[in-house]
């Protein structure tokens, strides 16, 4: 994505602070920020459940599923 946006800055107490347009939201609640020169550089930090990540990639199913015969138990002896 190569978009550039005029944002306004705000203050927040005693720090100052941005809203980040829809269209650049980070995934995760939590971000890395660095100054290089006049830029900011923000960077979303890793999931901590690459499960969760790859959950939150996912299509929803719209297909029900099918359903499964119940199959007898198996009279095994485990102990």
């Amino acid at each position: 994505m190569n978009d550039t946006r005029i944002i306004s800055l705000f203050r927040n107490g005693r720090n100052q602070a941005v809203r980040i347009p829809r269209e650049f939201e980070l995934e995760g609640d939590q971000a890395t920020i660095r100054k290089e020169g006049n830029c900011l550089i923000i960077e979303a930090l890793p999931l901590k459940n690459p499960l969760l990540g790859l959950l939150t990639t996912l299509v929803p199913i719209e297909e029900e599923f099918p359903t499964i015969e119940e199959l007898p138990l198996l009279d095994e002896e485990i102990f």
